[in-house]
């Protein structure tokens, strides 16, 4: 037919590629410009396609006339920021950026790239877009976030790459490069905490309670203990059960997800046990606000929240990675000594000290291949409910007299169990 026959010629003919690298430089141009001319820039829509088309020319016909067109639009710039000092405008330095970037991105359509130009394309408009949102966050950026920014920056792109790869020491027993790949997560989700808590402040017991199981569910558990025990009345004791149950709850998705980042396939074989935890502990904690005496959580001074204030700290950090290895390297040598059973009992002993390292030591134990996916879940599951049942004579302790102490122990005694039976049912799978 002639119509596809006209399809098949143009599709053949040898100025398409041409085309196509022309359309692509343009439409980056008029993207990007089009933000420039809503601001009502000197620089606009047409200003900055003629930088893109001059660019893939340049990028089309040689390196050498690609370096001539990145010069030409180098003295448009420079002609541009004198017209605008001379105007008493100022210096015109985020537009003359993204004008030079745009005449990069049609070189690269020129010489006949197309996701990569396309990438710089969007992010060019978007930092352009992005203007007043990214002005006020660094604006309200502390110099503690400035410098906890920095160290994991250091630790992630520094420290990692020169690192020694693959197991080292005696008996093969410890892998740095792992442990620190690990580390680094933890910080990750630390750092994800902290954006959380600043967005929701310290509005109440219940956004304070989740975030500090995230970082330590035992020093939670103990806080909001205190608090209540310290309570003759009020709203601190109505809260003590629902804090405790929701930092119980944090703690069992920060392990999972723990699971989940260094070694997926025992995540699904622990999805019994901490899905039923996971369900136990929402539904119990629930009920609790249902039935609770106030009906708003009690609030928070900053003064309690200072823990979880710190988005970033080195020695938390080092001190994670010295426990994370030494628990892999016990359970290690007890896996070769008595096998699974080794693995097992270190992680009931270990999610005594810190639930989030013996997990993630479990995590490394498979994906280093020294444990199947089983036991390791297996490893992880008992972490989590050793760290569930050492809340127990905390609150006992802490919660002397008080009517709400029978009801917590309870409750945390139902998800142990919970845990205990899902973790048989994993078995039957």
């Amino acid at each position: 037919m002639p119509f596809e026959s006209l399809i098949a010629s143009v599709s053949d003919s040898p100025n398409l590629p041409t085309f196509l690298r022309l359309l692509l430089a343009l439409a980056i141009g008029l993207f990007i410009g089009m933000e420039r001319e809503r601001r009502r820039k000197e620089a606009g829509v047409r200003t900055f396609a003629f930088a893109a088309l001059l660019g893939a020319v340049g990028g089309m016909l040689g390196d050498t006339f690609a370096l001539m067109a990145l010069g030409l639009v180098g003295i448009l710039v420079v002609l541009l920021n004198v017209e605008a000092v001379r105007t008493g405008d100022g210096a015109e330095l985020t537009t003359s950026a993204a004008l030079l970037l745009t005449a990069f991105t049609g070189v690269l359509a020129g010489h006949g790239q197309t996701f990569t130009p396309m990438v710089l394309g969007v992010m060019t408009a978007a930092l352009l877009a992005w203007k007043t949102p990214l002005a006020a966050f660094t604006t309200a950026l502390t110099e503690a976030e400035l410098r906890s920014a920095v160290l994991f920056a250091i630790m992630a792109f520094v420290i990692y790459p020169v690192l020694p790869a693959g197991p080292i020491g005696p008996g093969d027993l410890v892998d740095v490069r792992d442990a620190w790949v690990t580390v680094i997560a933890i910080s990750a989700l630390g750092f994800l905490n902290y954006v959380l808590l600043k967005v929701y402040g310290t509005r109440g017991l219940g956004v304070t309670s989740l975030l500090g199981g995230l970082v330590n569910s035992t020093a939670t558990v103990a806080e909001l203990a205190r608090r209540a025990g310290q309570s003759a009345a009020g709203p601190e004791r109505a809260f003590a059960y629902r804090g405790v149950l929701l930092a119980s709850f944090a703690m069992i998705v920060r392990n999972a997800a723990i699971v989940a980042m260094i070694a997926p396939p025992a995540l699904v074989r622990a999805a019994v046990p901490f899905g039923l935890m996971l369900l136990t502990s929402f539904f119990l904690a629930r009920s609790g606000s249902r039935s609770g005496q106030s009906p708003r959580d009690p609030a928070v001074t900053g003064e309690e929240t200072a823990a979880l204030r710190s988005p970033f700290s080195l020695t938390a950090a080092l001190q994670f990675g010295a426990i994370l290895l030494i628990l892999h390297v016990c359970a290690t040598l007890a896996q070769r000594a008595i096998g699974d059973a080794g693995v097992y009992l270190v992680s009931a002993i270990g999610g005594l000290i810190s639930s989030a390292s013996t997990t993630a030591s479990a995590a490394t134990l498979f994906a280093s291949g020294h444990v199947p996916a089983s036991t390791a879940a297996t490893a992880a599951t008992f972490a989590s409910l050793t760290s569930l049942f050492v809340n127990i004579p905390l609150v006992m302790r802490l919660l002397a007299g008080a009517p709400e102490r029978r009801r917590i122990i309870v409750s945390v005694l139902i998800i142990c169990v919970v845990g205990v039976l899902g973790a048989v049912l994993q078995q039957q799978f």
